[in-house]
Parts: structure tokens; C-alpha cells; sequence
């Protein structure tokens, strides 16, 4: 199952669809981030691959394999996901949280509390394995998130705004460890605000050896994908790279957005309201 896709997937909700007629292949090592305004369908579009919400048309498949026939046990060797609301401030310790997502795993405790402690460790919390998630600040529980996504060691990572509640520079390492997994073989799908974070996701990839733009050389199918989602219908999927991306926010936000450089990255932000012309 080294293949996610949608195949003309539609989801309504009453009498409006939320989703309609979207297809998307996801490779294992892809990076593809779904932007769009507030109310697009992005999130339910997530919820419809994880099969907690039914479909009304089209497919999603892993491999050759309808989601809708795997269990839940089995969905979770595959697909991890983190809601924009991952973890509650409960009274619990953050290893234990953490240990909870593998449960998929027929395993000692010593062997998951373990991966536990590595997951921890790999996005720095190490020392706060002990303290209860009510004792922990925002950004600090969604990093304790983003850890039991580590530890479930799913090959596809379904993510809605990762960086939600993080600093910016807590933010910069997180979708600097995403491109790690990416470039490790992890298939991620991931809802972002702010395309500006994925140059931390294609950092490694995307400088040459004196931090100019270029292509890491020994990486085979290692993409950065964009894709314009507006009520429910998929307008566009890009390479983060493409010229053609700041023209088609602008677009699909309905604001002028301007185009920076930032050595050998490109920053796309909008454009203030008395900012004459388009994109530069």
C-alpha cells in the first residue's frame, strides 16, 4: 500500500457538498499540502480519506484497496492522522498519550514506552515525558501530537495545520521534520495557511551545496505539492516551485498576492489594500 488516492471523491452534508468530484494520488514520499479559504472542504476532505465521514461518490483507495474495507487496526498501519485539536489539557502523563498510539502493535510495554521516549525526543520533548498534558502549553501538546504520530510509524501522515499554536520557530522545525519523514518515504497530506512554511519542507531538497535552488541529487520522487481546494472542487495542483502558484492563490483567495525572494526561497504573502498592480 504505497499509494493514496482519491478517485472523484464527493461528500455531502444536507443539501450542500462539502467535497466535490476531488481526485488526488499521493505517492509514498510526497508532500502534498492542501490550501483554501475558510470553509473549503479541506478538513471534511481529510475525514473523508480517514472514513469518518461517509462518502456520497468516488473511491479512496489504498493501493488497490478501498479504506472503507480495511479495520481500524489495519487503517492505522497505513494512516495517521492530527485534527487541528489533537490532544486535550487532561491529567495525563505525555509518554503515556504518546504509548497510546501503538496500539496497533502486538508488543511489550517496554518496547512501546520506548519508541515512546524516541518519538518524544525527536520533537524535543524528552524532558516533559513526565508532565500531565494539563501542565503543558499549547504548543507544547501539539508537539506531544505530532510525537504519537511518529510512534503509530504510519506510511501516510494526514495532517490539518501542524504548526497550530506553534512558534515560529517551533513551526520551522515542525515542517523541517516532515520533510525528514517525506524524504524517509512518508506519504503526507497536510491542510497549511501558509504555503510559506513548506520552504522549511523542501529545505534539504531544494538548496544546492552553496544554499542555492537546485535538486538534491539520490532523491527519486521526493515532491512538494500544492493544491487549491474552494468550495469543495480542486482547482489547481502545483509544484510549490511553479511560477504560475502566487497568480493562482491570488485567485483562489481572491487577493492580489506578492511574490519575495528570501535567498534561495520564495516567499508569497498578500499584498497590503493600496498596493497597485498584481504579482511580482
Amino acid at each position: 500500500m504505497t499509494t493514496l488516492e482519491l478517485d472523484r471523491v464527493s461528500v455531502r452534508l444536507g443539501e450542500r457538498a462539502r467535497v466535490d468530484g476531488v481526485s488526488l494520488r499521493l505517492e509514498a514520499g510526497d508532500f502534498l499540502a492542501l490550501v483554501g479559504p475558510n470553509g473549503a472542504g479541506k478538513t471534511t476532505l481529510l475525514r473523508a480519506v480517514l472514513g469518518l465521514i461517509p462518502l456520497s461518490a468516488g473511491r479512496v483507495l489504498l493501493g488497490s484497496e478501498p479504506t472503507a474495507a480495511l479495520s481500524a487496526r489495519a487503517r492505522a498501519r497505513v494512516l495517521a492522522w492530527l485534527p487541528q485539536q489533537a490532544l486535550p489539557s487532561e491529567p495525563v502523563p505525555a509518554l503515556e498519550a504518546v504509548m497510546a498510539a501503538r496500539y496497533r502493535f502486538d508488543e511489550t510495554r517496554s518496547a512501546t514506552r520506548h519508541a515512546a521516549e524516541q518519538a518524544l525526543e525527536r520533537v524535543g520533548l524528552a524532558g516533559r515525558a513526565a508532565s500531565l498534558l494539563s501542565e503543558l502549553s499549547g504548543g507544547e501538546r501539539q508537539r506531544v501530537s505530532i510525537a504519537a504520530l511518529l510512534a503509530q510509524e504510519a506510511r501516510f501522515l494526514l495532517l490539518d495545520e501542524p504548526a497550530n499554536h506553534l512558534d515560529p520557530a517551533q513551526q520551522g522545525e515542525t515542517y523541517g521534520l516532515l520533510g525528514r519523514l517525506r524524504n524517509e518515504g512518508i506519504g503526507i497530506l497536510c491542510i497549511t495557511h501558509d504555503v510559506n512554511l513548506l520552504n522549511h519542507v523542501r529545505s534539504d531538497d531544494a538548496r544546492g551545496e552553496h544554499g542555492e535552488a537546485g535538486t538534491r541529487e539520490g532523491v527519486v520522487g521526493v515532491t512538494t505539492r500544492v493544491a487549491g481546494l474552494r468550495d469543495g472542487k480542486l482547482h489547481f495542483t502545483l509544484e510549490l516551485s511553479a511560477p504560475e502558484l502566487p497568480e493562482r492563490l491570488s485567485d483562489l483567495f481572491g487577493v492580489r498576492m506578492l511574490t519575495l525572494a528570501a535567498g534561495w526561497a520564495r516567499v508569497i504573502v498578500p499584498a497590503p489594500p493600496d498596493t497597485a498592480g498584481g504579482t511580482r
